[in-house]
């Protein structure tokens, strides 16, 4: 995974704008930014697909699964699709942004950003911009591939998509700010992605992205419920699995209020988490 350079750069004009509009102005900035780094725009987009397309493979010879008696039968991709949405929105906003925030830095960028008129509220709102616009594209390209590529049936009750609109918009905010929250814990550009990426595995395994959750130990899924992900994923599995499929839930239900309050309570912890811990400048500067 690359990193993307950032250049220093202000509106020639800062009067009269708001926090919201400069946020604006640096969330089309880092957009702009991040789509000339072509190997990390190609590493987030494919790694979904490309996981997604593996697990059809290895785990579809033997046609539709049917994980217990009387559901019915779905094809491998269509069990495993929400769970690659979940982990597409924990890359974009959690992963990308903890390692990015933590180099720019390392390399002094966000001193000198520290130097202009911009406000860290301005800057968190430039980063999730930028994360909400490359995460709706992942999730559009990798919803794609899935009907067209793999033929998995795509829901057409206008509901299901209003819970994938607001567990993809939460999942994806909150995201971001822990990834913003966690780029203060690397202590170099070095250590940044050592750092990062163990946690985010160790994160999607528990939350069973790449085991179905139903099959993880009762204890391993009391676990997974402490975190994000999980509830993501879960979410994402009420909109894409036929509703007979909410047996295989850890209470046997698909529990959308405990979804919505768990990525909200997630997304006020990473909104303090980030505000607290943001600095322009290392902790041993």
């Amino acid at each position: 995974m690359s990193v993307i350079t950032h250049h220093i750069s202000t509106p020639r004009s800062t009067a009269g704008r708001s926090r919201l509009g400069m946020g604006l102005w640096r969330g089309r900035f880092e957009i702009t930014q991040y789509a000339r780094s072509g190997d990390t725009v190609v590493f987030t987009f494919l790694f979904p697909i490309l996981m997604l397309g593996l697990f059809a493979v290895a785990f579809g010879a033997d046609g539709d699964m049917q994980p217990a008696p009387g559901l019915p039968p779905v094809p491998v991709a269509q069990m495993f699709l929400p769970a690659m949405l979940a982990a597409g929105l924990l890359l974009s906003g959690f992963q990308n942004l903890a390692i990015d925030i933590a180099v720019d830095r390392s390399e002094g960028v966000l001193k000198r950003l520290g130097a202009t008129p911009l406000s860290p509220v301005s800057y968190f709102l430039g980063k999730i911009a930028q994360v909400g616009v490359t995460g709706v594209v992942q999730a559009a390209v990798l919803l794609g591939f899935a009907a067209v590529v793999l033929q998995v049936p795509l829901p057409t009750d206008p509901g299901r998509w209003f819970t994938f609109a607001w567990v993809f918009v939460i999942g994806i905010t909150g995201s971001a700010l822990l990834g913003v929250a966690l780029s203060s814990v690397p202590r170099s550009s070095r250590s940044a992605v050592a750092v990062v990426i163990p946690i985010g595995l160790v994160v999607q395994f528990i939350s069973g992205v790449y085991f179905q959750f139903y099959m993880l130990p009762d204890w391993l899924q009391t676990a997974a419920s402490a975190l994000p992900v999980k509830w993501m994923a879960q979410g994402m599995r009420y909109v894409f699995l036929p509703e007979e499929y909410s047996a295989l839930e850890q209470n046997g239900e698909w529990n959308l209020a405990g979804v919505a309050i768990a990525l909200t309570v997630w997304l006020v912890v990473g909104l303090v988490l980030a505000r607290a811990t943001f600095r322009w400048n290392r902790r041993d500067a």
